[in-house]
């Protein structure tokens, strides 16, 4: 049986928390694992909810990378990050006491606008203009100068975040055992005097990005960290590369990234 002691529960919403809380308290006791409400010390870190839920629920703990995620869904729908179901919670429970897990590393996005401390986000970060209007930035890769760009916005993703709004944009669905960051284009526009790559493309980890805005217009921009805004006014420069920290997730065996991804798009 594994050795984890403790869990900390994330339930965003009350209904849902209520309606679930008396039966995980039974489960994990069964199980020796204490529900605690320290957050910052827990061995597992459990959301309750879908996908958006666990997102929310690594930012609650400040993303943090010495213990577990599990994510434990409450719709009868398919999510990438909630392994698990409300439902069938004697599936998370045979998991525990037969060790039949196979955990994974996901790569994080680290983000800093400005010189500011670093911000972290697991699916996407996310520039665009708050007015009508295109904004302009220079795009370097480590120092070089790749291009410069004019459209509505920039989307930088994760592997894992990959198959989300990225996907939507036209880029690649990419393996999270490939630690790097896709940059995808919002409505870049090309012409005789603007160009841009037209296409999405891979940054490793040794090549950060970097993206200088364009300040002959003030574009207000909106910056967004998976599914939350970041409130930072006169943004002048963003550097964006693959963090060092990453999370670690449970997940059961034969439900890798791909079945998952099978589940989401291939099948009806």
């Amino acid at each position: 049986m594994s050795n984890f002691k403790t869990v900390y529960i994330y339930a965003p919403h009350a209904k849902e928390r209520e309606a679930v809380k008396p039966e995980l308290e039974t489960l994990f006791n069964r199980l020796n694992i204490e529900i605690v409400d320290d957050k910052r010390t827990a061995d597992i870190v459990a959301s309750i909810g879908g996908d958006g839920a666990f997102l929310k629920a690594v930012r609650d703990v400040n993303f943090r990378d010495d213990c577990v995620y599990l994510g434990i869904a409450t719709a009868n729908k398919t999510h990438f990050y909630a392994d698990f179901h409300v439902n069938h919670l004697n599936e998370l429970e045979d998991a525990f006491l037969k060790d039949n897990f196979d955990p994974r590393r996901y790569p994080i996005i680290e983000v800093r606008v400005n010189d500011n401390q670093p911000v972290y986000c697991l699916n996407e970060f996310t520039i665009r203009s708050s007015i009508i209007k295109t904004i302009r930035m220079d795009l370097y890769i480590n120092n070089f100068l790749f291009e410069h760009f004019m459209g509505d916005g920039i989307v930088v993703s994760t592997p894992t975040g990959s198959t989300g709004y990225n996907k939507s944009l036209g880029g690649a669905v990419v393996d999270p055992l490939i630690h790097a960051i896709q940059v995808t284009e919002l409505a870049s526009v090309n012409s005789n005097t603007h160009r841009t790559l037209g296409t999405s493309f891979l940054l490793q980890k040794e090549r950060p990005l970097t993206l200088l805005i364009d300040k002959s217009v003030d574009y207000y921009p909106i910056l967004a960290l998976d599914n939350e805004a970041l409130g930072v006014t006169n943004t002048d420069k963003i550097e964006i590369k693959v963090s060092d920290k990453f999370i670690r997730t449970l997940r059961l065996e034969n439900n890798t990234f791909w079945h998952k991804t099978k589940r989401n798009f291939l099948q009806e």
